[in-house]
């Protein structure tokens, strides 16, 4: 991510009104642009094909799909991209380009073996119990492995910095969804659903295939150095459930809910609650846009303060240490301080704005008073993952473990208790777990910060690490009769020695 920070810090030094406008709406392009390209055009094919006047049942099946679709390829690809950043980062930095593509092979067979197990059964499962027709499971099942592959690649797509061909391999992904699902509905008489379902999946393919054409283009040798990529996930296995934790975290608050007296059962298989799960889409919407403020300014700006410590830590003095350590983290405060007060006001607005436009569009009742505490929730928790993110440059993995498990585990909890609660107190778990994550976070960057200078000088070995017999404690052996006067006197006759020599 600093490189994303640099391109911005180019952006904004030229410090006018436009170039402000631009770097928001780059950091818009690398983190949400991508998401809102597939909303719309489902939203553009549900409207040119007539799917209100679908059947009910065939519409549930559509949504339900489409929903464990991004759900679970999410989870899916979670535990095993951060560990796999670590790895690039290093390799980038020691510039040993050719050990990408092993990288990037062994993350994809693990994303898809992870992906396989989870939705290999439930495919079964929805076909045998849930009488779904074999070909629209298949389908189904087709979507989710393009959309994991797509979610997966995003990861190596950051490192080419080239955001303009991510953009468009979206654009022209989604155009494919738009014009084979007009053509089969209109011209050959398809089934609504279906037609925009196979669509749909087509275009994730396409997405997929360019993205790993992409990724061969800029990365076409091939070192073939599998087991250094598996060696990272044991040493890393922090970042594994770090990543998986806070990803879970997202939507377990759903998972909670769908076990409660008041989900829907569709085919034996897809467990929703669509209106707590409309909500969450809406409040997770309302709170985005913290990812922009993040990259585009908070990022950019403690960036500088880091490579200053780091470079007076390298070859400076000893008060240049204390000083870009103390500037840095006051940056750090304040950094936070002010992506909170940024996002408190988009988020006021964007509440106001949906509480009163949204019944004009038939969206109101229980999804409007579960909204709010939801809002509340995910601007917490997106305020958390900054925290997170922060740990990561003090390579503090125990602390954001610690952070994403507590996070987790009092979400998980929460949200179980808020069950028994009146609808408009529905979000109440999700807002106390990313409360407390968010202080766990705080409190463990305070550490970080009384323990800095133990962490960077005192961590590290004189002799590398091995397995084998301890080597032995003694340093010389000391003759009979010798006294500390007696060797110093030797010492300075051997001396003499060497100067006459």
């Amino acid at each position: 991510m600093a490189g994303v920070g640099i391109t911005l810090n180019k952006i904004f030094d030229k410090r006018s009104l436009v170039a402000h406008v631009y770097g928001f709406g780059y950091s818009a392009l690398i983190t949400v642009a991508p998401m809102f390209v597939i909303i719309g055009a489902i939203l553009i094919a549900q409207l040119l094909l007539g799917y209100s006047g679908v059947d009910y049942f065939r519409r549930e099946l559509f949504a339900d799909t489409v929903l464990y679709i991004f759900i679970f390829s999410l989870l899916a690809a979670s535990p095993f991209n951060a560990v796999l950043s670590r790895y690039l980062s290093d390799t980038i930095f020691e510039e040993r380009y050719e050990d990408i593509m092993p990288c990037y092979y062994v993350g994809l067979i693990c994303s898809v073996a992870l992906g396989a197990l989870m939705a290999i059964p439930f495919c079964i499962h929805e076909h045998i119990v849930g009488g779904v027709p074999a070909y629209y499971v298949f389908t189904g099942y087709c979507g989710f492995m393009a959309l994991l592959l797509v979610f997966y690649s995003m990861l190596y797509l950051s490192i080419t910095k080239d955001y303009g061909k991510i953009s468009l391999a979206f654009l022209l992904g989604m155009l494919l969804t738009l014009g084979m699902s007009f053509l089969l509905v209109r011209v050959l008489g398809w089934e609504v659903t279906y037609a925009l379902l196979l669509s749909l999946v087509c275009g994730f393919m396409l997405i997929g295939s360019l993205e790993i054409a992409i990724i061969q283009s800029y990365f076409r040798r091939n070192s073939r150095r599998y087991r250094p990529v598996l060696h990272y996930f044991k040493k890393y296995w922090q970042l594994i459930f770090i990543n998986f934790l806070y990803t879970l975290g997202l939507y377990v608050h759903n998972f909670v809910f769908w076990t409660t007296d008041r989900h829907t059962i569709l085919v034996h298989s897809f467990v929703t609650m669509m209106n707590y799960d409309m909500a969450t889409c809406l409040a997770m919407f309302t709170n985005i846009s913290a990812t922009v403020i993040f990259i585009s300014r908070v990022e950019m700006r403690f960036h500088d303060r880091y490579k200053a410590y780091s470079e007076a830590v390298i070859g400076g003095r000893r008060q240049d240490i204390v000083n870009t350590k103390q500037r840095m983290f006051r940056q750090l405060g304040g950094e936070i301080m002010s992506l909170v007060r940024t996002q408190f006001i988009i988020t006021v607005v964007l509440f106001l704005l949906l509480i009163i436009f949204l019944p004009w569009f038939g969206i109101g009742g229980e999804i409007l008073r579960i909204y709010p505490c939801l809002c509340a929730g995910y601007f917490i928790l997106f305020t958390m993952y900054s925290e997170i993110l922060f740990l990561y440059y003090f390579n503090d993995l125990n602390g954001a473990l610690l952070t994403a498990a507590v996070f987790f585990a009092v979400t998980l909890l929460g949200s179980g208790t808020a069950t028994f609660l009146p609808e408009i107190w529905y979000g109440l778990g999700l807002v106390i777990g990313s409360f407390a994550g968010f202080s766990a976070g705080y409190f463990r960057l305070r550490w970080v910060e009384r323990n800095l200078d133990a962490h960077v000088f005192c961590t590290g070995a004189l002799m590398k690490k091995g397995s084998g017999p301890r080597p032995s404690g003694k340093v010389f052996d000391r003759r009979r009769g010798d006294t500390p006067e007696s060797l110093k006197a030797e010492l300075e006759k051997k001396k003499e020695g060497e100067n006459h020599g």
